[in-house]
């Protein structure tokens, strides 16, 4: 293995580990820690956790083990992967893990560029846009794990951290490799061990990817892997073949725990003209909903790919979280979409498309799935994915799981369609 990457979601680790095939490189997604080595194809891979809203210690020591699994395959660069909307609350996660993780490999800093242009997420003087709005206007002020209210990424990491981030301006970055290197050690000579880094383009990405190829840690969303595969490319080191995916028919679900704006889209994009039920933590937790029931309306409408959604506005999971208290409601829908997933499966559903971090997280955790295959994109970011466990045949499924503003409004017709016609890697 070459690349070693840690993710802090399972949304996010698909979406990096696509990036990462796209560029050339045979990757797999691991789903957790593995207890054993490697296959000896794989050249790039992606431990999924799921440590973006845990305890900061917690989600340091899991990224530690991580990062000890990936050193003992050989891996010769690392990568710690979180999202591209820097989802995270002062007291943590990024900052911590990424401090803990240069210190394990005794490296000066590393870049900090959550940067994913072809979803919109650009970064300039240091602050994050969605699109043409700034992060804490976009609607990620409202999110109810990891409320974004300061665009300032160098600010937020200020409130993570001892001392300072550092911060690469675009007008370096649009100089090249050379001129973002010297920035770069300038900041770290400087005491700045964490540099933000401008980047607009796809250009810039692969600009800061050239400039990090001696670096032994680099963090960000999947769009700063898009230059680092380059790296060992032109090193030689590269098979330049792809793994196997096969599509799959079969019976589909649609699983959505996101409460995005986007995903509140696509829920009601689908639910137009499939089966749809709504789920809430009310229900939930006084049982007037249970996995039972959600599975018998899914029985009855599995030739018609039913959806099942706890999306909602972000009113409604403010007064679920004030009636409940934010964790309970959260496990509550985590623990159903979980369940609900792994009964889907044994009633043979084949092909399941999953809205949101902690939804997938969950459904992941229940399947408990180890590797995961990388299969074509359906939309940037999101790739369908092949999986094999125990509760299925011997084809396993086909899974898309979906971080929350990922996608377009009709993401989930096209993520079952993708799965049972699967087209090869451009």
């Amino acid at each position: 293995m070459l690349l070693g990457c840690i993710a802090d979601d399972f949304t996010g680790a698909s979406d990096l580990a696509n990036t990462l095939a796209r560029a050339g490189m045979a990757t797999t997604q691991f789903v957790g820690v593995p207890p054993d080595a490697s296959p000896d194809t794989c050249e790039a891979g992606v431990v999924a956790l799921k440590t973006r809203s845990i305890p900061a210690d917690e989600a340091v020591a899991q990224s530690l083990a991580a990062l000890r699994w990936l050193r003992a395959q050989g891996c010769r660069q690392f990568l710690f992967k979180y999202c591209s909307t820097f989802d995270s609350t002062p007291a943590g996660n990024i900052g911590p893990v990424a401090l803990a993780l240069l210190d394990a490999l005794n490296a000066p800093g590393a870049f900090v560029c959550p940067v994913f242009p072809a979803t919109g997420r650009t970064l300039y003087m240091g602050h994050l846009f969605v699109g043409d709005r700034l992060l804490s206007e976009s609607g990620m002020q409202r999110h109810p794990l990891t409320p974004m209210t300061d665009p300032d990424i160098r600010r937020w990491l200020g409130r993570q951290i001892e001392g300072e981030a550092g911060l690469v301006r675009h007008d370096a970055v649009r100089r090249g490799s050379a001129a973002i290197g010297e920035a770069w050690r300038d900041e770290v000579a400087a005491g700045r061990r964490l540099v933000v880094v401008d980047a607009i383009t796809d250009d810039d990405l692969r600009a800061i990817g050239h400039a990090a190829r001696g670096h032994a840690l680099i963090t960000g969303g999947s769009g700063i892997a898009l230059g680092l595969p380059e790296n060992f490319r032109a090193q030689g080191l590269l098979s330049g073949e792809r793994l196997a995916f096969e599509p799959l028919l079969g019976p589909a679900a649609v699983l959505s725990g996101s409460c995005s704006s986007m995903s509140l889209r696509q829920v009601d994009d689908y639910r137009q003209d499939h089966p749809s039920l709504a789920v809430s933590p009310d229900a939930l937790l006084s049982g007037t909903l249970t996995v039972e029931t959600a599975l018998a309306f899914a029985r009855k409408h599995l030739a018609d790919a039913p959806l099942i959604y706890s999306s909602a506005d972000p009113d409604s999971v403010a007064r679920a979280q004030a009636a409940h208290g934010r964790d309970r409601a959260a496990q509550a829908v985590e623990a159903f979409f979980g369940e609900l997933a792994a009964q889907l499966i044994q009633a043979g559903v084949t092909r399941l498309a999953v809205g949101g971090g902690e939804t997938s997280g969950a459904v992941v955790g229940a399947l408990s799935l180890r590797q995961l295959a990388i299969g074509p994109e359906i939309d940037p970011g999101v790739p369908v994915l092949s999986a094999c466990p125990a509760l299925a045949g011997p084809q396993g499924i086909r899974l898309a799981l979906k971080s929350g503003n990922f996608g377009t409004p009709d993401f989930y017709r096209k993520a079952l369609r993708q799965m049972s016609h699967a087209a090869p890697h451009p």
